[in-house]
């Protein structure tokens, strides 16, 4: 454990420069007397390592000093060839970076930790995009990439959900995020900041001006709460339904979590079939989601979803029930077991 903490700090170092003891023990949460003890190992150790006092001192590497990749336990080398990588990474235009940097990363490793790395890659993969869609690409990916890259002002023609639908805004790119295979860009605009979905961008011009991000941005933080805003946004009703047992079981696979888990907090036995409360976007979209599940699913209100419900199976029924007049077809002969597939 010592040894571990001891090349994190370390690293540290060597990735953030100056730190003073307190933000090294709040980073590798330890007291500030085991960092001292853990100084003076290193420097036992023959670590170019260095304090300074005052308000603007810390602990600081010798300029040009840089560990060798050491440090690794056999799990966090594994972890590195499964982090799907290749294909994001050739989206936007690093493929051959990524390909050199695991080729480089195999050879500073020790032989027992390559044979472990390399069994990995060779028997798990990860797949990033949703079932049934394939991944968005875009002629522009690559040329905001770089914007975000270099903080570069940006020009895009964007096509819109809602009118107008083509619009043209001058971004500040603060960040690219890649979701069920498709691209989304955190940009600021003349106000706040928001989301832009990166194949809708019909056209593109990098500026050679340069901007200062917002202190205190993090993208991980800002693409959680944009996540949490917009199901918050999206679903402004509430249905009450009942299920049969046998649609309460499939009744996680016909819709989003955030509904199933809506279903599960509210649900009560209304006479062997459940009764829950879920939240929904619409009338409509509620009615097409609900018409999936059949007849295991009764919708109790409001009372314009269920007349929804009801007009469209009426629907079905001016279609199909004129078929009855004539009697069901008569079924189809047994098929020759010689022919049946075990």
């Amino acid at each position: 454990m010592r040894a571990s903490r001891l090349v994190s700090l370390l690293l540290l170092l060597q990735t953030k420069g100056r730190m003073t003891a307190q933000a090294l023990a709040d980073e590798l949460e330890v007291s500030i007397r085991t960092i001292y003890r853990d100084v003076e190992s290193l420097h036992a150790a023959g670590v170019p390592l260095y304090g300074d006092a005052g308000p603007a001192g810390g602990y600081q590497l010798l300029d040009g000093y840089r560990t060798k990749l050491t440090g690794l336990n056999e799990q966090e080398a594994e972890s590195l060839f499964l982090a799907g990588l290749p294909g994001p990474a050739a989206d936007l235009g690093l493929g051959d970076a990524v390909s050199a940097a695991q080729l480089k990363l195999m050879a500073a490793l020790p032989s027992s930790m390559r044979d472990r790395a390399s069994h990995m890659a060779e028997r798990f993969h990860l797949d990033a995009p949703a079932w049934y869609y394939d991944p968005e690409r875009s002629p522009f990916l690559e040329r905001v990439a770089d914007a975000v890259w270099r903080s570069r002002l940006l020009e895009v023609s964007y096509r819109r959900w809602q009118s107008p639908e083509d619009v043209t805004r001058m971004l500040r790119p603060l960040g690219l995020v890649l979701k069920a295979g498709r691209w989304y860009l955190v940009a600021q605009g003349s106000s706040r900041i928001s989301t832009y979905r990166v194949a809708q961008i019909q056209a593109v011009k990098v500026l050679d001006e340069s901007f200062e991000r917002p202190a205190g941005f993090d993208l991980a933080t800002h693409w959680a709460a944009s996540l949490e805003d917009f199901q918050a946004r999206q679903y402004t009703g509430e249905a009450v339904i009942r299920l049969s047992p046998r649609g309460w079981e499939s009744f996680s696979s016909h819709v989003l979590p955030v509904v199933a888990r809506a279903a599960r907090e509210s649900a009560v036995d209304d006479g062997g079939h459940i009764r829950a409360t879920i939240p929904i976007e619409s009338i409509g979209h509620a009615a097409g989601m609900l018409l999936r599940m059949g007849g295991e699913v009764e919708v109790l209100a409001p009372a314009e979803l269920r007349e929804e419900v009801a007009e469209a199976v009426r629907r079905l029924a001016s279609i199909y029930l004129p078929q009855l007049a004539g009697g069901w077809p008569a079924p189809a002969a047994p098929r020759d077991p010689g022919h049946v597939i075990p």
